[in-house]
């Protein structure tokens, strides 16, 4: 029996999340008060740099997902077409917090597996490291649990990553939870205006990785404990998420700053 890790308990390392907001409101600030003729440019090239870390979210997904080339161009062009959806959805000012669009996410990603279990949760058992995930009778009234428990969670970036954490540790579906839950992440990133965020490398994936079956192990020892290893995985989503902030405040700031040396004395 999965115990849904508690809001209230989370621990964050709060002067990184402050980091963050203070890069997020920098980037927008850049934007909405520049007075330079160039001004569109610093829009258009904040769209770019998110634009591409999309492009680079794909990548990343897939290559941590696929075992062939063959299985990696199908998934870039699944995970390509999620992106572009979830873009539509933002733009039209939908956010992400419905399980029908948990299956739409699944849908597309992974349109072979949906075809077999057309929305529905996995049927069989399956392991994360030491850990049995839930069985697949407990699996609708978790998910229904965790989407109620974001809406606690008043902060976007915190309550991204608990959904992705929580959802991890599910594992609702057959096949393709990884990428899913990852882009359903984003998607509430991305409509609160911060970055998307991935796995980056190898070394990364494989942290990420030993990360979430420490705090899942720890969990299933110590149910709805805060713990070390679970502080761990939040600080390294922050620290990723840091990280984009940081490359598109750049971005912006080396285009800002190119506007004033060309504007006439």
């Amino acid at each position: 029996m999965l115990y849904p890790l508690p809001v209230d308990l989370i621990k964050l390392n709060e002067d990184k999340l402050k980091t963050i907001d203070s890069r997020v409101k920098d980037i927008y600030r850049l934007i909405t008060f520049s007075r330079d003729h160039h001004a569109d440019d610093l829009l258009d090239r904040f769209l770019t740099s998110n634009n591409s870390l999309a492009q680079l979210l794909s990548i990343k997904n897939a290559q941590m997902e696929a075992e062939s080339e063959e299985d990696i161009q199908e998934y870039l062009e699944n995970l390509n077409l999620a992106i572009s959806f979830i873009v539509d959805e933002i733009k039209d000012g939908r956010n992400f917090e419905r399980m029908t669009q948990l299956f739409e996410l699944f849908r597309i990603i992974s349109p072979h597996t949906h075809a077999r279990h057309p929305n529905k949760f996995r049927q069989g058992l399956v392991q994360i490291g030491r850990t049995i995930c839930p069985e697949p009778h407990e699996i609708p009234g978790l998910v229904a649990q965790t989407f109620d428990s974001i809406f606690l969670i008043h902060h976007p970036v915190v309550r991204a990553i608990y959904f992705h954490h929580e959802m991890i540790r599910i594992h609702p579906f057959a096949d393709g939870n990884g990428r899913t839950i990852r882009i359903a992440k984003n998607w509430m990133l991305m409509y609160d205006l911060y970055p998307p965020i991935f796995v980056k490398d190898d070394i990364e994936k494989k942290q990420y990785i030993n990360t979430l079956e420490e705090s899942f192990g720890q969990l299933e020892s110590h149910p709805g404990a805060w713990n070390a290893a679970t502080e761990k995985f939040f600080d390294q989503e922050l620290h990723r998420i840091e990280h984009n902030s940081e490359i598109v405040l750049q971005d912006l700031q080396r285009v800002a700053s190119n506007e004033k040396m060309d504007k006439p004395i």
